[in-house]
């Protein structure tokens, strides 16, 4: 396969699953059961699942008082973005 095509599947599946983790704990709020550590949404959005955490947070109107979420991801994303940029081009 293609790297290229791998980076994007990659990718899709790790923004799908931080999509799904913010779904999840935003329904355990509510229920007020056991949270998901905000550090595991860090890491998520780390290794590529930021626009899933962003989403997120915007479709289930999660983690939307927290401001390091709010710069945070955004920031990620563009991040993200310019290292994507960089590895294409090189």
């Amino acid at each position: 396969m293609d790297e290229t095509i791998m980076l994007v599947v990659y990718l899709i599946t790790a923004n799908i699953i931080t999509f799904l983790f913010m779904a999840m704990d935003k329904r355990r709020a509510r229920n007020r059961e056991y949270r998901i550590p905000e550090r595991t949404f860090w890491g998520l959005a780390l290794i590529g699942g930021a626009v899933g955490a962003y989403l997120g947070m915007r479709q289930f109107r999660h983690k939307t008082k927290h401001r390091s979420f709010v710069v945070g991801m955004p920031l990620l994303i563009v991040l993200h973005i310019a290292l994507l940029m960089y590895l294409y081009i090189n």
